[in-house]
């Protein structure tokens, strides 16, 4: 069967490596990178750490309003099609790669195949939003992480090609998680750092916040962002924050204080991976870092009104907060009462690059 499979952004990458590996060992596949993230350290190094095919090709899309990306990934992507002829589209999330593979393989009759189905933060203001619904829509096969993306798309009346997977970053996190600990337990880790971005304060495990800061809700509004770095600043441990490029752009017009945060560039996988289980907790608007320190058992707070990953609040594992310098510091200096509580196996067991693999081929079945 041959597939072609859609990436273009970090969190895609992720998710690619264990299923491509997995659907090559008896089926083709022909990968499209988008470029959707084209800075070496938030593209070419997932691939050279994770072992993610050579795309086959890339349209070099880049950054650019929502529509002009949108089109031209849509352009680029009709063209391949029509060309490789596959059997099936393979998405991943909710980006924009993400909505215009659909798009243009749903125009085409050819059936996609989405993963990641069925999440809803009930925020249509957030273009994440847009893309997952939309595509969900019109999608052929739903292959959800967990249950409560399956029980979403029964509200919206999607019964049939609904699947639950598991989470596919899961399998990725395991598999990866003690490559990470060998590669960096020694200290290595901020040598590294500083090689990247010259003299910084040391940091100890266990002793920083790990923050990430990229969703246009809170980068595009100039009070919000001034807001999160003010009580980053207030806070009582040092703040480790990998700063996405377009991120760093925005504060440069911003006079923001950054006494106690310490700003380096994107890290790779195998180091933010390290980062996230030795933080003394996580504080992100990223819906795949919210999981990524679930996964690790680091406590997080997450910079957003809603997450569309409501498994990791139980217990408060992950806490909500509003873009406001007083409620930031009191959520993000709360009593971990969660490290008391043992999590349920909400997002599978780690196998769903098997298990989409055999939905994708055996017509929505899997072997339980």
């Amino acid at each position: 069967m041959k597939l072609l499979t859609i990436i273009g952004a970090r969190p895609q990458f992720i998710k690619a490596a264990p299923f491509s590996e997995e659907y090559r060992k008896n089926n083709e596949e022909v990968l499209i990178h988008t470029g959707q993230h084209y800075d070496a350290n938030m593209s070419d190094i997932f691939f050279d750490e994770l072992g993610i095919p050579k795309p086959d090709y890339n349209l070099g899309v880049g950054s650019g309003s929502h529509g002009k990306q949108t089109a031209s990934m849509l352009e680029g992507i009709e063209e391949i099609i029509l060309k490789e002829k596959p059997d099936g589209l393979l998405v991943y999330g909710d980006t924009n790669s993400t909505l215009a593979g659909a798009l243009a393989a749903s125009k085409l009759h050819i059936p996609v195949y989405h993963v990641e189905a069925g999440l809803r933060s009930y925020n249509k203001l957030m273009p994440e939003e847009q893309n997952r619904i939309l595509t969900d829509h019109i999608s052929d096969m739903l292959l959800c992480p967990t249950q409560t993306a399956v029980d979403n798309l029964k509200k919206e009346g999607i019964t049939a090609g609904v699947v639950n997977t598991g989470d596919i970053m899961y399998d990725t996190v395991l598999r990866n998680i003690d490559i990470a600990n060998e590669k960096y337990s020694k200290g290595l880790w901020f040598d590294e750092i500083v090689r990247e971005n010259g003299e910084i304060s040391k940091i100890s495990e266990n002793e920083y916040y790990l923050a990430t800061i990229h969703r246009a809700e809170n980068t595009d509004n100039p009070e919000k962002l001034s807001n999160i770095f003010k009580a980053f600043s207030e806070l009582d441990k040092p703040v480790l924050l990998p700063l996405h490029p377009r991120t760093k752009k925005l504060i440069e017009n911003l006079e923001v204080g950054m006494k106690n945060i310490i700003v380096i560039k994107p890290v790779g996988y195998l180091l933010m991976l390290y980062l996230t289980s030795n933080a003394y907790m996580v504080v992100t608007d990223s819906g795949g870092l919210q999981k990524e320190a679930y996964f690790l058992k680091t406590p997080c707070t997450t910079l957003r009104d809603q997450t569309e990953w409501v498994e990791t609040l139980e217990n408060s594992w992950n806490v909500l907060s509003k873009i406001d310098v007083k409620e930031i510091k009191s959520k993000v200096q709360r009593e971990l009462t969660c490290l008391q509580h043992p999590q349920p196996k909400s997002f599978g067991e780690g196998n769903a690059a098997l298990k989409i693999c055999e939905a994708i081929v055996n017509g929505g079945k899997i072997n339980e």
